[in-house]
């Protein structure tokens, strides 16, 4: 095979190792939020505490998953205290989905150690290798970002 196939074998390697990678710490994120997190419900938490307030079909669309398996989700979360439903300002008959304070917290906890420990991986990193890989990365995604 060609040089350029190799390589294109590799990269994909190294995809598969970062996606089992980004799994597991996913996994461990959400634990560190709440012991009975799953990885699934710490993506809905995530994304409610960036962009709620908003309804659960608007959840539902955000990750392409039916109302129902949307909403067992959201409930998991208001039984542990970090999201919370309340009325729609312009349709009382809505109901809308937030990250409560608690819940923000446990994200902001959780950010800035994860933050600290990648920091310190990549500590041997100089500033011009950060922002190259950032940028190869950031381009890699731009490619497959049909797929």
């Amino acid at each position: 095979m060609s040089p350029r196939y190799d390589d294109l074998r590799r990269i994909e390697s190294e995809v598969g190792s970062l996606i089992r990678r980004v799994k597991r710490v996913m996994g461990e994120r959400a634990r560190e939020v709440h012991p009975d997190l799953h990885p699934m419900t710490y993506f809905i938490l995530t994304h409610l505490a960036a962009h709620g307030p908003m309804r659960g079909a608007d959840l539902s669309d955000a990750f392409g998953m039916d109302k129902g398996g949307v909403s067992r989700q959201v409930q998991t979360l208001v039984d542990l205290g970090l999201v919370e439903r309340k009325p729609d300002p312009e349709d009382r008959r809505a109901i809308l989905l937030d990250a409560t304070d608690e819940g923000r917290e446990r994200l902001a906890t959780v950010s800035r150690s994860r933050s600290d420990r990648f920091d310190e991986r990549l500590g041997d990193w100089s500033d011009a290798e950060l922002s190259g890989f950032a940028a190869q990365l950031a381009a890699y995604n731009t490619a497959l970002s049909d797929d």
